[in-house]
């Protein structure tokens, strides 16, 4: 008697599939997985168009005014008090009570919430004046206060998470809920590449000098979520070989790899011919991809070649693999080589105690080879058309949390305001944007939502955020979500 779950056609060809997929999966053997595991979330799946390989018809949706992105990430939450947010008139109040109305019943963390007080815990740092419009900078930043006409600072940013978790996801990806696609997926799969020869889209993590408290940090922020695999971030590391497994086992010539490769590369090819599986199309292009990156990844990560001047601009620590520093340098080396999207994750600025013992060596890991990574883009005439954002998930209260003195404090998670700037790309250069209460509590000029800031990154890239989406589970999904978004133009020159 036939059973009519497991003798149909449909199940015959589900089945079918299934042997054949597993087949294919495994024919190759344990080497071919290893490099598939590394490589999974590249591809390059699309023809040329104009100057560009791969990404959408018809975009750019209008002129771009930066080509390329370097996203500088602070995770943890810089303290704005100790960076770009003045707030002289604090120091008359230490530890007085922040006023009830100022707080008004906002949410706080439960980190804080069992307090018995909310006492006010001024900056122990100076702050300053420079450039041509007069910008406050803390002095834990000296390099950066050097470059503010070069910047467009933000005091006035906003988000809806206090947690990191939420908080940093939102910042990546326009939402709290893991699984979406990221603001460099979204680059990649709008933009497609400008190199044959290595990723569109790169993440680094570079390793703090002080490691009290660190974040975690993990591939789920640089995630294609629905946009095919091809676009979520590469992790190059930042130490020892940038990709595990990319160059030939050891006794395996060039010659036989290529062998290999076509091997492989016709299997797919009869897959696809069989399925028409776009993963297998995208397995065959990472394939291919490794195979050229066996020659451009260690070009690109020879600093060999760099002149001393480098390492004056840079500081010695750019010797160092895996420092921020290393890390800045290996930016502007992706860039000039055709990276659209580097990411530069900095950890530690999670400073719940000892802010006035930690920030100075988080400020002193990032603040001159910042100010190096600026210089060298405008001397090699690509700062331009290359976007450097700078910033963290949110800010820090104004009160301490825990115990209280004038050398010892701590700041606790703040959603209501942060400072970020940018610099290059299309953005205001020497421009402050947004002001904050006279506690950095509330935004009271010129609020910045995220949403808003991500139509606005995008724009540059010439990329309408309504326009740039992807069909998922029925829906338009996009990097700006539902609700309208507005590109801050009064923050672009």
């Amino acid at each position: 008697m036939q059973d009519p779950l497991h003798d149909s056609p449909i199940a015959e060809r589900a089945a079918h599939l299934t042997r054949r997929q597993f087949f294919g999966r495994t024919a190759t053997g344990i080497g071919t997985a290893a490099l598939a595991s590394v490589l999974g979330p590249r591809a390059l799946a699309a023809p040329a168009i104009g100057d560009r390989i791969g990404g959408l018809p018809g975009v750019p949706h209008f002129a771009p005014k930066a080509k390329r992105v370097i996203y500088l990430c602070m995770s943890g939450a810089p303290s704005q008090f100790e960076t770009f947010d003045w707030k002289p008139r604090l120091r008359d109040m230490f530890d007085q009570e922040l006023p009830d109305s100022i707080r008004n019943g906002q949410r706080i963390t439960t980190m804080t919430s069992g307090q018995t007080r909310f006492p006010i815990a001024p900056s122990k740092f100076d702050f300053a004046r420079h450039g041509e419009a007069g910008t406050e900078v803390c002095e834990t930043l000296p390099w950066t206060a050097k470059m503010v006409d070069d910047l467009c600072v933000m005091r006035s940013v906003h988000t809806d998470a206090i947690n990191h978790e939420p908080a940093i996801t939102f910042l990546q990806t326009g939402n709290q809920v893991t699984g979406r696609p990221c603001l460099g997926a979204w680059a990649s799969y709008g933009l497609g590449s400008m190199n044959e020869d290595l990723p569109t889209f790169v993440v680094m993590v570079a390793r703090p000098t002080n490691q009290e408290q660190m974040q975690a940090i993990s591939a789920r922020l640089w995630s294609s979520g629905a946009l095919p695999g091809a676009h979520a971030g590469v992790s190059f590391r930042t130490s020892g070989d940038p990709i595990l497994f990319l160059e030939n086992p050891q006794g395996v010539s060039d010659a036989v790899r290529r062998r290999t490769l076509d091997g492989i590369g016709e299997l797919n090819q009869r897959l696809l011919d069989d399925i028409g599986d776009p993963q297998t199309r995208t397995r065959m292009e990472q394939y291919e991809l490794a195979y050229r990156m066996q020659a451009s990844v260690p070009d690109l990560a020879d600093l060999s070649v760099e002149p001393e001047r480098t390492w004056t601009m840079y500081g010695e620590a750019a010797r160092k693999p895996g420092t921020f520093a290393n890390t800045a340098l290996m930016a502007r080396r992706m860039v000039e080589r055709g990276v659209r999207f580097v990411q530069i994750y900095h950890n530690n600025w999670d400073t719940h105690a000892n802010v006035a013992g930690r920030l100075p060596d988080q400020c002193r890991d990032v603040d001159q080879p910042c100010h190096a990574l600026l210089t060298d883009l405008d001397q090699r005439g690509l700062l331009d058309e290359t976007l450097v954002i700078w910033g963290g998930e949110f800010g820090r209260t104004i009160y301490s949390q825990g115990g209280l003195s004038k050398e010892n404090y701590g700041r606790d998670h703040h959603p209501r305001c942060f400072s970020m700037w940018m610099a290059g790309g299309g953005f205001r250069p020497g421009h402050v944007h947004g002001e904050t209460d006279d506690f950095s509590y509330n935004v009271v000029k010129d609020p910045v939502n995220v949403h808003d800031l991500h139509a606005t990154f995008l724009h540059q890239l010439g990329l309408d955020s309504e326009r740039l989406s992807v069909r998922h589970q029925g829906l338009d999904l996009r990097l700006t979500g539902v609700e309208p978004a507005r590109v801050l133009h009064e923050l672009l020159a």
